[in-house]
């Protein structure tokens, strides 16, 4: 580069001869046209990773180019507080959510639009548009007449910047729970240009200096940056295979099969030495690489950086060249492959002595030597004893586009996020906690792209809402298609059968894995596990070997038909809230805002039986009538807490005291102890209540004289 532009001022001022030794005396002036030769060009990292440090470089962005870009505006993160309930005696718990505004430039030219958009590697918006987090998104694409965002105006006030010829885009709320609470490494498909661009419409957009010369390579997209334009040019003339020549008060790209060349005799003037006519130097084998490696950014890869390498046997080192464009694996397999010829081709070194008349070829001109084959580039230009000396190296072929395979990759889905589906219930406790509140269960999903929906709460029938946050994990909800019937609870059912149409996927379960919880799911009130699911097709299951009625919830047993909610419990999956003992008895709403949803949310209730604080009812009815007539009455209580009876000694008691309400009859007692006697005539009905801490369980009905019902 110094020899050329340092050519082209001298011929501009002194004439040829002017030029000739402008272009031997030093690179002050190229320094200032084009930058130091010292500084780097665009790097691949510096695309990925994303940085918020005052001075960082804003790449230009040409074509389509996957980019970080530094974030260029910010406020604090924004905190919201949601309330899980909490009953009586019991302080509810706070849950906190966190959202972030905040800007990050995308180019330093002038984009067309922002098409995907990955948030730690998963994709926040995929290629239709589509955010897979709540956020609020604007477009700037860095004109320079673009206004001031208005949330930035807000906060900033009159010093707020509209950030003129920067493209960048504003996150408002950009919903912060999947990232740890903290804004997330992003990174831009960017488009500034429709279509391929050539390196020399690149090199022209960045520097006034660049006339229009060969095309060069077309790229998908080339990302502008480093530490001076002059780096740029140079990575733009390798990927060509050309070089940047005078071009009057500027300078032109030149490929190796460009426009007509010039054709030169030796004159061999000079006599001896270097000069002599058909002078030819070989540099050594060694000169040549093992290996070329070109690495790049894959369209094919989501634009994450793909490497192809040429080889060759013998030699010692690698070439490696890291190119910051977007080439498809074959293009870039070719390169290398041209780039590791070229190496061999340009061993020879041509040297040719010519009259004064030569002083208008420069360095980068192509010419044809008259008894040489093929094209050759000069690269010095010398004068030397008033005779032109160039020195020449022979030009080869570029060979055929090669087959290559950009290589596997692990691609962020893309799936749109579905409206939400809420299932809301009151449900026996699933761990030995004893509950001082009712507590409800609430299961959110959606489709295959949805994550989680922002969640709400009301105990006064939609008067006032309070907030709860996020819902949990994404659960499994279904319908109950078709209901077989078969024994009851106590025991493995075996002929029963329920078939479910769900969206997900489910899988059999063996005894330790039942013993240990898996394939618990919750259908219309009743607890049950199963122990298959057989796939019927249509994304629906047959499930069979059936433990019902779990937990106290044989109640709900022969409750589920056709259409009735079926939920999987699925560890992280559920959200509970609890609520004051005074709503017992009554219903609480729940709505859920998700992407998909409409702006009035999706409801769901639930009502508040008491299942999750109650005892339940006892069991194991025993009636006696001793020969002087007297009724003895036994049964034995269950406890809310402690199911899997682990000491297999007695269930604990799970409650303050150990009360019973037994009502024979018009009478009614309360016991504390299993068991009554007294008289009493056969027929007579009976039920008995344990009473717990906050209040009574469901019935145990009898008739004496008869089997408990």
């Amino acid at each position: 580069m110094a020899t050329l532009v340092l050519g082209t001022v001298g011929r501009a001022l002194l004439g040829p001869v002017g030029g000739a030794i402008g272009a031997l005396i030093g690179n002050r002036v190229d320094h200032a046209v084009l930058g130091s030769p010292r500084r780097q060009g665009p790097r691949l990292a510096e695309l990925s990773v994303q940085t918020s440090t005052y001075g960082t470089q804003i790449p230009a962005v040409f074509g389509t180019m996957r980019v970080a870009g530094p974030v260029i505006w910010a406020t604090d993160l924004i905190e919201a507080r949601g309330l899980t309930g909490g009953g009586k005696g019991r302080a509810g718990t706070e849950s906190y959510s966190y959202s972030a505004n905040f800007a990050v430039a995308l180019s330093g030219r002038t984009i067309r639009r922002v098409g995907r958009i990955w948030a730690d590697g998963r994709l926040l918006r995929g290629s239709a548009g589509d955010f897979k987090v709540a956020t609020g998104f604007r477009l700037y694409p860095g004109t320079e007449d673009q206004p001031v965002d208005p949330l930035v105006a807000s906060i900033e006030g009159a010093r707020a910047s509209a950030f003129r010829g920067i493209a960048y885009a504003v996150f408002e709320g950009l919903a912060l729970a999947e990232f740890g609470n903290r804004i997330p490494q992003l990174t831009f498909e960017v488009e500034a240009d429709s279509g391929p661009v050539s390196c020399d419409a690149i090199a022209r957009a960045l520097s006034p200096l660049v006339r229009p010369g060969d095309a060069g390579m077309a790229v998908a997209g080339f990302a502008a940056s480093g530490g001076s334009v002059r780096a740029v040019l140079e990575m733009l003339a390798g990927m060509s295979r050309g070089q940047w020549v005078a071009d009057g008060s500027g300078v032109r790209l030149v490929g190796p099969g460009g426009g007509t060349a010039q054709v030169i005799r030796d004159e061999g003037m000079g006599a001896d030495g270097p000069g002599r006519r058909g002078a030819r130097d070989i540099a050594g084998e060694a000169v040549v690489p093992a290996s070329v490696t070109v690495a790049h950014y894959d369209p094919a890869r989501d634009y994450q950086i793909g490497v192809q390498r040429a080889r060759r046997p013998g030699g010692v080192r690698d070439d490696r060249l890291e190119l910051a464009a977007a080439l498809d694996a074959a293009t870039a397999r070719t390169l290398a492959q041209d780039r590791l010829a070229a190496y061999a081709v340009e061993r020879v070194r041509r040297i040719v002595t010519l009259g004064p008349d030569a002083l208008a070829i420069t360095p980068g001109t192509i010419v044809r030597i008259d008894g040489e084959a093929g094209r050759w580039r000069v690269t010095e230009a010398a004068w030397e004893a008033m005779a032109v000396r160039l020195t020449c190296a022979p030009l080869g072929l570029g060979g055929p586009i090669l087959p290559a395979s950009p290589g596997r990759i692990a691609r962020a889905a893309d799936r749109a996020v579905g409206a939400t589906r809420l299932i809301a219930f009151e449900a026996p406790p699933l761990t030995d906690e004893l509950l001082s509140a009712p507590r409800l269960s609430v299961v959110a999903a959606g489709g295959p792209g949805w994550r989680q929906a922002e969640l709400a709460y009301s105990l006064d029938d939609g008067a006032s809402w309070t907030a709860l946050g996020p819902t949990a994990l994404p659960g499994i909800i279904g319908v109950v298609s078709a209901v077989t019937p078969g024994g009851g609870y106590g025991l493995i059912d075996r002929r029963g059968t329920f078939d479910v149409h769900l969206a997900e996927d489910l899988a059999d379960a063996d005894d330790a894995a039942l013993d240990a919880g898996a394939n618990l799911a919750w259908v219309d009130g009743e607890l049950l596990q199963f122990a298959r699911a057989r796939p019927l097709g249509d994304r629906r299951w047959r499930l069979s070997g059936l433990r019902r009625g779990l937990r106290g919830t044989e109640a709900m047993i022969g409750r589920a038909v056709p259409g009735a909610p079926f939920v999987l419990i699925l560890p992280g999956s559920v959200r509970t809230v609890d609520v004051p003992i005074a709503m017992l008895g009554r219903p609480v709403r729940f709505l859920a805002h998700g992407l998909a949803d409409a702006s009035e949310g999706v409801p769901a209730t639930a009502d508040v039986t008491g299942l999750s604080v109650l005892p339940p009812s006892p069991v194991g009815w025993r009636c006696r009538r001793a020969a002087d007539g007297r009724v003895t009455i036994g049964w034995t209580r269950r406890s809310r807490i402690g199911w899997r009876w682990l000491d297999r000694v007695d269930a604990p008691l799970g409650e303050e005291v150990e009360r019973y309400r037994i009502a024979i009859g018009d009478r009614v007692e309360e016991l504390t102890s299993p068991r009554w006697s007294g008289a009493v005539a056969d027929g007579t009905r009976v039920t008995i209540r344990q009473i717990g801490t906050w209040g009574a369980s469901a019935p145990l009905a009898g008739i004496i004289g008869e089997i408990a019902s």
